[in-house]
């Protein structure tokens, strides 16, 4: 019984730290749109709905997850910008 109580608590226990670590990963990254080469894109757009299917470079519509603040620096646009570039 002692045994499985231990296994239990462990699991939890690692399942937390999965579970909190992972915001914290996200919250480094952004969305950049209009970086991606072609079939380099990391998810859905209007056209396609997986990753990697981007059929051209630096597509305004595809985006990558790069480092927060660094979007910028490679001349990329944020989602706010590029909804603005599709209207």
């Amino acid at each position: 019984m002692k045994n499985a109580t231990l296994i239990a608590a462990t699991a939890a226990s690692l399942m937390s730290l999965v579970l909190a670590s992972a915001p914290a990963s996200a919250a480094e990254k952004e969305k950049c749109f209009g970086i991606a080469k072609a079939g380099q894109n990391d998810c859905a757009s209007g056209v396609h709905s997986c990753a990697g299917q981007s059929k051209v470079d630096m597509d305004k519509a595809e985006w990558k997850y790069v480092a927060a603040g660094t979007c910028k620096t490679m001349n990329g646009l944020s989602a706010d910008e590029a909804k603005k570039l599709k209207m």
